[in-house]
């Protein structure tokens, strides 16, 4: 049993309180070390997560793809972070609340550095960054984390950690997530601790392109307390962690007991997305992503699980892992994240154009992490565009006309622009789109996307 170690902390937009709470994926554990590889900082031998994710049997690369951990403050006087290379601090940071000791621990967890005190990160190296998302005494707010996490998509490519979650999705903060998932930034987010309480929905943890991590034990075990869900990707150690806490918490600068959390998983596996992308940077964050999930080491039934995902991460062997086919215009699963001037300024390039009306190109949807790939086309004047998909059945795809605000639109809407696999164009040409979608037939699928236009 696992009692709990972090209250619930509020959201809310200014001084205004909103009705949903923002939880820090937290608890407290028995106190138990457990054995690791020759120590160089004096923590460093209850730190047995390392050994488990391979991390002693490769050798860190110096800094590259940054890591952000977007949470309650981070101590900057602590002898882990002041002082420590390659560190950035994007706002003041606070810790003197009750509950602002949580971005210390995971930012240690993550990135620590082997200077001979306390304990060493996943990453040691990293380049770390940091955005303090709770600067009212209340805990991490929306529009703090937001901030936060639009400041680090502006450093992309990065790997973004949110140890946090709630049980009503904000469309702005998922608008956020979208942003830094454009501009080329991979988010990770902690699965829950719901597990033992009916595995309700978690946010942003639930959303498409976000990477979610549970929590698994030092038998490989996945813990009780970690939520389930068809969201998980890898799991990763959540149980037994010794941190750094701010020294206005705790003298010694480092937690009193062992802790407890899918808080904890998320940076363990931040710290060797970024690792592994740093030793193989001409990946596109969803190949990281895709990389992690096929490289993980399978614990539960073959294959993928709700529980653990895809596994255990596993960092030598996504380092040797094959690399993934690319699967490019991500985001871009409703009319709002390709359109111009919706979510984004430029929204996605069109597929086809009047100088070329015809197009075949490959991608990849799946039921939680991706549902649908949606393009813009253009179709010429006096002539029929269609579309079909190669996919073993798997997949379809279907046109959509000019005025489609989004593909779940009413059956009114609908049924004015919803148009099948093919369309013809007026005396004018003009936009549309086309969506690839499941069929229902399997959870993922890899297609062969074609577009033709003919007079008839």
């Amino acid at each position: 049993m696992h009692p709990a170690w972090c209250t619930t902390l509020t959201a809310f937009v200014g001084r205004r309180l909103l009705a949903v709470g923002l939880l820090a994926l937290c608890f407290a554990a028995a106190a138990r070390a457990a054995p690791s590889a020759t120590a160089t900082d004096p923590l460093q031998p209850q730190e047995w997560w390392l050994a488990d994710i391979g991390a002693d049997r490769a050798t860190p690369p110096g800094p590259g793809v940054p890591i952000t951990i977007v949470d309650s403050g981070v101590d900057p006087t602590h002898p882990e972070f002041a002082g420590r290379p390659n560190t950035t601090f994007f706002n003041d940071q606070t810790v003197l609340g009750r509950e602002e000791y949580h971005g210390t621990i995971v930012a240690s967890v993550a990135a620590a550095p082997a200077n001979g005190a306390g304990i060493v990160g996943v990453y040691p190296t990293a380049a770390l960054q940091v955005w303090d998302a709770s600067s009212d005494p209340r805990g991490i707010s929306n529009s703090s984390a937001i901030d936060g996490i639009l400041a680090a998509a502006s450093h992309c490519p990065g790997v973004i950690n949110l140890s946090f979650g709630s049980a009503t999705p904000d469309p702005s903060l998922q608008d956020a997530i979208l942003t830094a998932v454009r501009n080329g930034c991979l988010v990770v987010a902690a699965a829950g601790n719901n597990g033992d309480a009916g595995n309700p929905p978690t946010y942003p943890a639930s959303w498409p392109h976000v990477f979610t991590v549970a929590a698994t034990d030092e038998t490989d075990h996945v813990a009780s307390f970690s939520t389930i869900s068809q969201s998980v990707d890898l799991a990763a150690p959540g149980v037994d962690i010794v941190g750094a806490v701010p020294l206005s918490r705790d003298p010694t600068g480092y937690t009193s007991t062992l802790v407890a959390g899918t808080s904890f998983s998320s940076p363990i596996a931040v710290a060797a997305a970024a690792w592994v992308w740093t030793m193989r940077p001409a990946l596109s964050a969803a190949q990281i992503a895709e990389l992690l999930r096929k490289s993980a080491r399978d614990i539960m039934s073959p294959g993928f699980d709700p529980a653990s995902g895809w596994g255990i991460l596993d960092i030598p062997a996504a380092l040797a892992a094959p690399t993934p086919a690319r699967d490019p215009s991500e985001p871009n699963d409703n009319i709002a994240q390709v359109k111009p001037g919706v979510l984004f300024q430029t929204g996605q390039a069109p597929l086809t154009t009047p100088a070329k009306p015809a197009i075949r190109t490959a991608g990849s949807v799946d039921v939680e992490e991706d549902p649908r790939d949606l393009y813009r086309i253009w179709v010429p004047a006096n002539k029929v565009v269609r579309v079909a998909v190669s996919a073993g059945g798997r997949a379809a795809a279907r046109i959509w006309g000019p005025q489609t605000v989004s593909v779940t639109e009413g059956i009114a809407a609908r049924r004015r622009d919803l148009r099948g696999t093919s369309v013809k164009g007026g005396k004018k040409g003009f936009s549309a789109y086309v969506e690839v979608l499941l069929t229902g037939r399997a959870a993922s699928a890899d297609y062969v996307l074609n577009l033709t236009a003919a007079k008839r």
